[in-house]
């Protein structure tokens, strides 16, 4: 009798550290997929990017190396959730797959400068001082980046409100966080940008918009004077600081105006059933006219906008490239994006690094929750092995 307890107490011991090893296997499964879709796979994926080749001019290579090109990163539409129509889930999903990013690309790529093209938030336009509160720390979080790489922010429709919903009030908070104004010129390594808020040029004389195209104008006649030729219009320009004698990049959120998205290719442009909807002048893009008078300012060499969420190229008077830069969240696409430029006072190289497609990462947690069924299923007995089926079949035959 006291054998016999004996072999049970052992066969209990022994099933129960079978128990606990089959556990332990299930928990590193879980644990190694985990960790492959929440941190490794964007390292795998951003680590085949890569900064372009730009041609440094002949003249300038001895004193011009590799590390006077600007590295400069663009990216668009992060539309953090708010309070009103974010939910918890999609928050923590959405704001997860964007920091991991982000920060992944930073630590593979260290940038300069990232310029981020307006949306930032998806319920600025709304949101009271709490709730803006608790936006801009989030975004701070997320978005946090080393001293040696500088973070500017442009203003979008979502961040102020479109121009009926457009307050000095939300333009001066936005103001305070991201240090923007209606017009902004900053200059990185002789290169010149302009940031424009392309929600104050509704051209109907409001006083947002009347004081963000006279800033406009007066940055248009610093660059330009930047621009002439020595001893040329000499008293006109006497009194305006000298910047670099480089056309200017300009940034914004609204596109200059185009009909739709019917000329657009590549794989994150609009879908085929949108890219041939008409676009509504100052909503979906600038009227004519407020495109004509920025490309008459600042003559610009490449213009970057976002809003649209999709990837589109175009080419205005027949020389200038204007580049949309797709959304940068799961939310809006499944295959967000950011633009990579190398920069020099006179060229400038682009190059598009994709970041994980959201269908992929899922796709492998449906192949790792089927795998793991299957284990439980066949280490519970449920589900028998295939070698064991075809044993009783051949076994059936022959009996027959």
């Amino acid at each position: 009798m006291a054998t016999m307890r004996s072999n049970l107490g052992i066969m209990k011991i022994l099933h129960l550290k079978k128990r606990g090893c089959f556990l332990l296997k299930l928990l590193c499964l879980v644990a190694l997929v985990l960790i492959f879709c929440e941190f490794l796979i964007y390292y795998v994926v951003i680590f085949q990017c890569h900064w372009p080749e730009v041609k440094i001019e002949a003249h300038r290579s001895s004193k011009q190396s590799s590390a006077s090109v600007l590295k400069a990163m663009f990216l668009s539409d992060t539309h953090l959730l708010g309070e009103i129509k974010g939910h918890w889930l999609d928050k923590l999903r959405r704001e997860w797959q964007m920091e991991r990013a982000f920060q992944t690309a930073l630590s593979l790529l260290v940038p300069d400068i990232v310029f981020i093209l307006g949306d930032v938030f998806d319920e600025g336009k709304w949101s009271f001082s709490q709730a803006w509160a608790d936006d801009v720390r989030r975004f701070q979080k997320m978005f946090r980046h080393p001293v040696c790489t500088e973070l500017m922010v442009v203003v979008g429709n979502h961040d102020i409100g479109f121009h009926y919903e457009m307050t000095a009030y939300k333009l001066k908070r936005f103001a305070k966080v991201f240090n923007f104004t209606s017009g902004k010129l900053i200059t990185r390594k002789g290169v010149n940008f302009v940031m424009v808020n392309s929600v104050a040029l509704e051209g109907d004389g409001c006083t947002i918009c009347s004081r963000a195209e006279a800033k406009l104008m007066k940055l248009s006649h610093k660059l330009n004077c930047s621009q002439q030729e020595e001893n040329h219009s000499k008293k006109r320009c006497s009194d305006v600081e000298q910047l670099p004698a480089s056309e200017p990049i300009l940034l914004q959120h609204y596109p200059l105006y185009r009909r739709n998205d019917a000329e657009c290719a590549g794989e994150d442009s609009a879908l085929p059933e949108e890219k041939n909807i008409p676009f509504k002048e100052k909503y979906d893009v600038l009227s004519r006219e407020a495109s004509q008078k920025l490309l008459w300012w600042f003559h610009p060499r490449l213009i970057l906008s976002g809003h649209t969420h999709s990837a589109c190229e175009v080419l205005h008077n027949g020389k200038i490239p204007e580049i949309s830069v797709p959304s940068f969240s799961w939310r809006n696409r499944n295959n967000p994006s950011f633009i990579m430029g190398s920069i020099t006072p006179t060229n400038f190289s682009l190059y598009k690094c994709f970041l994980p497609l959201e269908s992929r990462v899922v796709t492998i947690y449906c192949i790792a929750g089927a795998l793991l069924g299957v284990l439980i299923l066949a280490h519970l007995q449920l589900l028998s092995p295939p070698f064991y089926f075809a044993q009783h079949l051949i076994r059936k035959h022959k009996a027959v």
